[in-house]
């Protein structure tokens, strides 16, 4: 597994809260939504991209390194 940092996992978490926030809208509420998590996800792709290049890491396993960690983390608050 990928070592990843605290900052990449804070950016995913935020991207999947700006997305988790597109549920039930439309029209220019949806756009203007589904702007913000697009712009989230940018800052984490490109967070990802860095940091792997950074530590040497290959790019996929630090991305799913980080997704699982909020995955297993999102699990564990809701159980």
């Amino acid at each position: 597994m990928a070592d990843i940092s605290d900052d990449l996992i804070m950016m995913e978490r935020s991207a999947e809260e700006e997305r988790a926030k597109l549920a039930g809208l439309d029209g220019e509420e949806h756009a203007a939504q589904w702007r913000r998590w697009y712009d989230a996800s940018v800052t984490f792709q490109a967070a990802v991209t860095a940091y792997a290049r950074e530590t040497g890491q290959a790019r996929h396993e630090v991305e799913q390194a980080v997704k699982k960690a909020v995955r297993h983390a999102d699990e564990d608050s809701a159980g």
